[in-house]
C-alpha cells in the first residue's frame, strides 16, 4: 500500500469514502462520510482503494484540525455543485426542438435542442439538492427551521413536476408533497 498523507482520498469496501485525518506508524485515522465519524484503519489493510493520494509529510501523529476539514469538505461541496449526473432524457424527446412561439405574429418564434433546455432543469434539481444538503448540515439553524427551510424546497419540487414528462427514469423526477 502507498504511503497515504493526510487529505488522501480513499474508498473503504464497508466504510465508503473518505479523507485521511492523521497518520501514525501503523495506521490511518480516516473520516468517513457515511457515518460522519472517523475510524482507524491498519496501513496495510488491502481492501482500501485510494482515490486521490497526497503527499506524506513523514511527521507522524500530524492531525487535522475540524476546521481543515470544514474546509477540505467545503471544497468537495463546491465541486460537486459544477458536475453534474448524468441524467437520460425520456426517448419520445431524443433530437426534439424545444419552441417558443409569442403571441405578437410580428415577434419571431424562438427554438432550440429540448436536451439543451433539459439540461437546465437537471441543473435547478442538482443545484436544490445541494441547497438540501447545506440546510441538513448547518450547524447554526435549528430542527424548526431547517424543517420551514425544506417546505420551501419541497414547494419548488412540487411546482417544477410539469417537467418530469421529460425524465426517462421516474427517480430523477421531481416530487412535491401532495399526493403523486
Amino acid at each position: 500500500m502507498e504511503n497515504l498523507g493526510i487529505g488522501s482520498r480513499i474508498e473503504h469496501p464497508h466504510f465508503g469514502k473518505g479523507v485521511v485525518v492523521e497518520t501514525a506508524n501503523e495506521f490511518y485515522t480516516i473520516w468517513f462520510k457515511s457515518s460522519n465519524s472517523a475510524k482507524s484503519v491498519s496501513r496495510d489493510y488491502k481492501e482500501l482503494r485510494i482515490l486521490e493520494s497526497k503527499e506524506n509529510s513523514g511527521t507522524s501523529g500530524e492531525a487535522v484540525s475540524l476546521a481543515e476539514i470544514e474546509e477540505a469538505l467545503e471544497h468537495v461541496l463546491d465541486r460537486r455543485l459544477n458536475e453534474f449526473q448524468l441524467v437520460p432524457l425520456a426517448n419520445k424527446w431524443n433530437n426534439a426542438t424545444m419552441i417558443l412561439k409569442p403571441q405578437d405574429d410580428q415577434l419571431q418564434p424562438r427554438e432550440f435542442p429540448i436536451e439543451t433546455f433539459f439540461h437546465k432543469i437537471v441543473m435547478v434539481r442538482d443545484r436544490l439538492r445541494l441547497i438540501e444538503q447545506k440546510i441538513n448540515s448547518h450547524k447554526v439553524l435549528t430542527d424548526e427551521e431547517k424543517v420551514d427551510l425544506q417546505q420551501y424546497i419541497t414547494g419548488v419540487y412540487g411546482s417544477l413536476t410539469t417537467f418530469n414528462v421529460l425524465f426517462k427514469e421516474t427517480h430523477h423526477q421531481f416530487k412535491g408533497s401532495g399526493v403523486q
